[in-house]
């Protein structure tokens, strides 16, 4: 931990990515055991089923991924699934001790079991014993920075876009789709980055890492009155510590489609600290794409502008309206995983209620997975209403966004949601 900002840091760190202070090696006592970690070997016991743990992926501040097979119980509902290969994040087990660190991680855990989208994550279970662990999906592909920065390396300074618009649009579609569904169930997500944000290798994004999601303000107290967040993806609401909403993970994923195009976030440069970068987002204007790449059109700076106004009043009202302001003023087709964004998000709170939750004993299933863990097709399931056509914005600040609740007194609709799985993965998968 930072001891001048607190936040947490790896253990290797010298530097705090969030002050740039130097970090003071904690003493440790040569008596006590060191705790320990969850390694190649080791085994995760979830109830209805085992994860034997295999090689590393990789470690950040907060834990540490492994890969994994998870192998059903031979006695259990699903004795006949074939093991497969999934990903284990644990919490570092410095951190065990850590009330806030335990708090943002079962906080993950929670909000992952009552997702059900096919571009997030999907959930397999939590153990909660000597080691806290997740056991998520596994997604076969690389982060999204990682795919932006090989297209960096190929790109011309002022030539053409770093990625080709198509295949910007492929990933930000997904990702606003992502967005729209955890909305509509009152999540928001609050560090919406490249890192964040994965990319298989048939084509189909997933957003992952929802450790500060729904953090309260209160809770930035705790990390030295430092919103939690990376700097050069916040909306200036979250940098100040304000109370925010969905327009906040708008701006961010504005800003991921920026770098996604240009190559470079538009605050950060190479000599500024966090600090710098985070004192941007709220005093500077990026900079037009158009003024980066001469062959952008005009109209997607008017586009970005209004999705990287300072002012959340003055940015679009939602993912769904976001995406559809992109794609009329730019002329791209309604494909047909667009549409099913669409109808999921409409659909999102009841999905997300059919969804089993952690501790059930039953596993929950993904049709994203590989196909011989592939769950049959989901039942039909009543639908609210689609929501009435949004309003256009009042010159007075509105409020927060709340998600609209389902009654039994509401006229509902029947829909399959296996189906509207299937569409999405389909279209967007790679032939």
């Amino acid at each position: 931990m930072c001891g001048q900002c607190k936040s947490l840091v790896e253990d290797q760190a010298q530097f705090c990515p969030h002050c740039g202070s130097a970090i003071v090696a904690a003493s440790v006592n040569a008596h006590s055991a060191p705790p320990q970690r969850l390694g190649e070997g080791s085994q995760v016991d979830l109830g209805w089923g085992r994860v034997a743990v295999t090689s590393r992926l990789g470690e950040g501040g907060m834990g540490v991924v492994h890969k994994g097979w998870l192998y059903y119980n031979p006695e259990g509902e699903r004795a006949t699934e074939p093991p497969h290969p999934v990903a284990i994040k644990a919490l570092h087990p410095m951190l065990r001790g850590r009330d806030r660190a335990r708090r943002l991680f079962l906080s993950e855990a929670t909000l992952l079991s009552r997702l059900s989208h096919p571009n997030i994550v999907h959930f397999f279970g939590l153990a909660e014993g000597d080691q806290l662990a997740i056991v998520m999906e596994l997604v076969d592909g690389s982060a999204l920075n990682e795919v932006i920065a090989r297209h960096v390396q190929r790109a011309v300074p002022g030539g053409l876009p770093a990625m080709p618009f198509a295949r910007a649009w492929h990933y930000f579609s997904q990702l606003l789709g992502a967005l729209a569904a955890i909305h509509a169930l009152g999540i928001i997500h609050r560090d919406v980055k490249p890192a964040n944000v994965l990319v298989r290798r048939d084509g189909v994004v997933k957003l992952t890492d929802f450790g500060i999601a729904r953090v309260p303000a209160e809770e930035a107290k705790n990390t030295g009155g430092m919103a939690p967040g990376t700097g050069a993806y916040m909306s200036p609401e979250q940098v100040l510590g304000r109370d925010i909403d969905a327009r906040s993970d708008l701006y961010s994923a504005a800003i991921v489609l920026y770098e996604m195009l240009v190559g470079v976030t538009p605050f950060d440069r190479p000599e500024r600290n966090e600090v710098m970068v985070r004192t941007a987002q709220v005093q500077e204007t990026a900079k037009p794409i158009s003024q980066l790449i001469p062959q952008a059109p005009r109209i997607l700076d008017a586009l970005m502008a209004q999705a990287l106004a300072k002012d959340r009043a003055n940015r679009y009202e939602s993912a769904i309206a976001m995406g559809e302001a992109f794609r009329k003023a730019l002329d791209l087709p309604e494909s047909a995983g667009w549409s099913a964004q669409q109808e999921f998000a409409a659909h999102a709170q009841v999905i997300s209620m059919a969804v089993p939750q952690q501790g059930s004993g039953v596993p929950t299933t993904d049709p994203g997975l590989p196909a011989q863990v592939a769950p049959p097709s989901a039942p039909a399931v009543p639908a609210p209403p689609a929501p009435a056509p949004a309003q256009p914005h009042s010159p007075v600040r509105p409020e927060p966004h709340r998600p609209r609740v389902t009654t039994r007194t509401q006229p509902i609709e029947r829909f399959d949601a296996g189906r509207l799985r299937t569409a999405m993965m389909t279209a967007y998968k790679k032939p």
